[in-house]
């Protein structure tokens, strides 16, 4: 009985709140075991109150001796709460609502590149090989666009031509939630942008492809985020560094607060429907602390 409320509940979250592929799979790997262990909870025990909040506290327990950490099961208690919400309307499913305790975690920094590291990041090799070659644009674009606008992956490889407006220097993205917002540019990536359209022109003509999708594969077809992932830690290791898609993401936040961008403006940019998620990024990079001290204390001895 459970188990098919959570399948319609898994329905909705594709179907009506739009989210990700990769989000409704997180969704459906913390609240599966849980619903199973209710239902068999409820089977060894039919004459038990509904929902004893001992059935929680078990099944949390059996998660952290299975080395589970806090971190995962503040994210399954958040993924439970959303649930429990959508069962809450159905009056013959209140029995099935629990009481969520509050589990505290340490905060993981985010990583990120050093400004310095960007420049060597994008410093665009231009041998004859290189500028003649429609993937290496490509893949050097991919990461130029993720470290100066901040999306997401799946963002990314969604862009179509009509989505970018080169004279105002602005893509419109779609993200989480099927919300859309407008992303800056910044005049040296709308440089490389109109450069790399150059090389698709070329190379969409060669595969015979009618696809506009901006960023495209070796048949002329739309890359998928698997792809996209692949193809920035290679590019990454070409420079000798190492990064993700969501490393650039984070690299972008941090490098505007280190230049002292509004933190609301950072929230807009990067589509957090939260400022809270976006105060993740105001952590003091060493680099930062550093030049500080050098500059405003009395004993720095500068």
């Amino acid at each position: 009985m459970l188990q098919k409320e959570l399948e319609k509940y898994i329905e909705v979250l594709a179907n009506q709140k739009g989210y990700s592929p990769h989000t409704i799979a997180a969704y459906k790997r913390d609240l599966q075991p849980w619903v199973v262990h209710l239902e068999k909870q409820y089977e060894t025990l039919p004459g038990s109150a509904r929902n004893d909040p001992l059935y929680l506290r078990l099944y949390l327990r059996s998660r952290s001796e299975a080395n589970v950490s806090n971190r995962s099961l503040a994210r399954f208690l958040s993924a439970l709460s959303g649930f429990q919400k959508y069962l809450s309307i159905k009056p013959s499913f209140k029995k099935y609502i629990f009481k969520l305790p509050n589990i505290k975690y340490a905060q993981k920094i985010p990583s990120f590149v050093t400004q310095k590291e960007s420049k060597q990041m994008l410093d665009l090799v231009t041998t004859e090989k290189n500028t003649k070659s429609y993937f290496y644009m490509r893949d050097f674009l991919i990461v130029a666009l993720l470290y100066a606008t901040g999306i997401r992956r799946e963002e990314l490889k969604n862009i179509r031509l009509s989505d970018i407006d080169r004279r105002h220097g602005t893509i419109t993205v779609t993200g989480k939630g099927n919300k859309v917002r407008l992303v800056p540019l910044g005049e040296e990536t709308l440089k490389d942008l109109n450069h790399y359209m150059k090389k698709r022109d070329n190379f969409i003509s060669e595969k015979q492809s009618e696809s506009d999708s901006l960023f495209l594969n070796k048949f002329g077809n739309t890359l998928s985020a698997r792809s996209v992932d692949r193809l920035v830690k290679k590019f990454g290791r070409s420079k000798g560094l190492d990064f993700t898609p969501h490393t650039l993401r984070h690299s972008f936040a941090t490098h505007l607060l280190e230049n002292g961008a509004d933190l609301m403006l950072i929230k807009e940019i990067l589509g957090h429907a939260s400022l809270s998620t976006t105060q993740k990024y105001t952590h003091v990079t060493a680099e930062t602390m550093k030049k500080a001290y050098k500059n405003a204390h009395p004993r720095s001895g500068e």
